[in-house]
């Protein structure tokens, strides 16, 4: 494990500690939505998983408590039972987390003694598996302590940004042509994202920004959740049985919109991107303006591909890095605030605003080769999950870049999920 990874593994341990650390032992037990795990569960599971990754699969040692091999597994128990289950507590969590970070700076791994510990080492993917994972799950909570009815973090505010003007385009041309989707240089990359392969796009149009709490409102003010024609037939048939009429933890009132964020009340920002719309309400309202969502080969190429390089920008700049995934943050900025991340195609905000809804299903990629292990990516291909990109305010500048896919069911409005439209030239 080379210093940098080492590293790395400490921030997010920093983050997922800090995030916690204002917490009730009651706050971290609660199951606060049948969505979503107790956050003690996350905790726990967290060091499991760097246990089962960092040790044992390295070879390094034997597992802490074999039991911990059912009750930490996702697939064996979906959240809605995970109350139930025989798990750690909150300072017993914390006190496994340690102990298996102890155990995994510790271990000496032999080269050349198995080759399937030679590819998990090579490049330190593992150990950036490990780190991703951790700053995935400190999303996943923030994204439970949104979904608390009360109290949730003191801090928690505005995002830092503004935009100090509002002058560029409404939308963008993509110039037709091939480009390159996908990496085989990025070492951390997952499996669903190799590999780098030739995609060739007609000319599109993408919107510079994502689109606004102010024009979804518009939307919303026109009628159109209760007008069939915006909606796919799957779409419809869920909003009628939810009867939701807005993005969730908005809240009409006689002066106009407020939202719930982290247990308060307060005015809905005009200017900050839509957040916790589903994949139908995102598709809906981009039918609505007469335009669609962007493919996901669209939208990389969009936040990606510089033409006269020949090249895709796959990282954030260190502008980005700077600004995203600080337990400082949350919220989403202002979108156009940071005219200093643009992507090379003109669009601004395409990391580390909101993830952006595509039009694509989850599969994977000409020449797919699971690594290293089924569940991350494979078991989740179909057109039951929608692909998402391009991270959130609540995603680490660790856990995402511009070949990053992020997938749900259609139906998911607790993710800080957005969207941006694309239409044909």
């Amino acid at each position: 494990m080379t210093p940098s990874s080492a590293a790395e593994l400490a921030n997010a341990r920093h983050r997922t500690l800090e995030l916690l650390a204002p917490l009730t032992d009651d706050e971290l037990t609660t199951q606060h939505s049948p969505l979503m795990s107790p956050l003690v569960w996350d905790l726990a599971h967290i060091a499991h998983y760097e246990e089962l990754w960092l040790v044992r699969e390295l070879g390094a040692g034997d597992a802490t408590d074999p039991r911990f091999d059912d009750v930490y597994d996702a697939f064996k128990h979906p959240r809605a039972e995970r109350p139930d289950l025989d798990i750690l507590g909150p300072q017993a969590a914390r006190d496994f987390g340690a102990a298996v970070r102890d155990r995994a700076l510790g271990a000496s791994i032999v080269a050349g003694s198995d080759p399937r510990v030679d590819e998990l080492v090579a490049d330190d993917f593992v150990y950036g598996m490990v780190a991703r994972h951790e700053h995935q799950h400190v999303e996943t909570m923030l994204a439970t302590l949104q979904l608390m009815e009360t109290g949730g973090p003191a801090a928690a505010g505005d995002g830092p940004g503004h935009a100090e003007a509002d002058d560029a385009p409404p939308e963008i041309l993509v110039p037709a042509g091939p480009f390159v989707m996908g990496t085989d240089t990025d070492s951390w990359a997952y499996d669903n994202e190799r590999p780098a392969h030739a995609v060739d796009v007609p000319d599109f149009y993408i919107d510079t920004t994502p689109t606004t709490n102010a024009e979804y409102a518009r939307f919303i003010a026109a009628g159109g959740y209760d007008d069939l024609q915006w909606w796919t037939e799957s779409g419809w048939k869920w909003r009628q049985e939810s009867q939701l009429d807005a993005p969730q933890f908005w809240i009409a009132t006689d002066t106009g919109w407020m939202r719930r964020r982290f247990g308060r009340i307060e005015p809905l920002p005009a200017r900050e991107p839509v957040q916790h719309v589903c994949w139908y309400e995102a598709d809906a309202y981009a039918r609505w303006t007469g335009r669609r969502l962007p493919t996901e080969a669209e939208w990389e190429k969009a936040a990606s591909w510089d033409p006269a390089a020949g090249i895709g920008v796959k990282h954030k700049t260190s502008e980005d890095a700077a600004l995203w995934g600080s337990t400082a943050r949350w919220g989403p900025d202002d979108v156009g605030a940071h005219p200093g991340a643009t992507a090379p195609s003109g669009a601004l905000d395409m990391i580390g605003g909101v993830w952006e809804w595509t039009a694509s299903d989850f599969s994977g990629y000409p020449g797919y080769s699971s690594f290293p292990y089924r569940e991350y990516s494979e078991v989740f291909f179909g057109p039951e999950y929608k692909v998402l990109r391009g991270g959130s305010w609540a995603t680490h500048p660790t856990a995402v870049s511009t070949t990053f896919r992020n997938w749900d069911y259609p139906i998911r409005r607790q993710i800080f999920s957005g969207v941006r439209c694309a239409r044909d030239a």
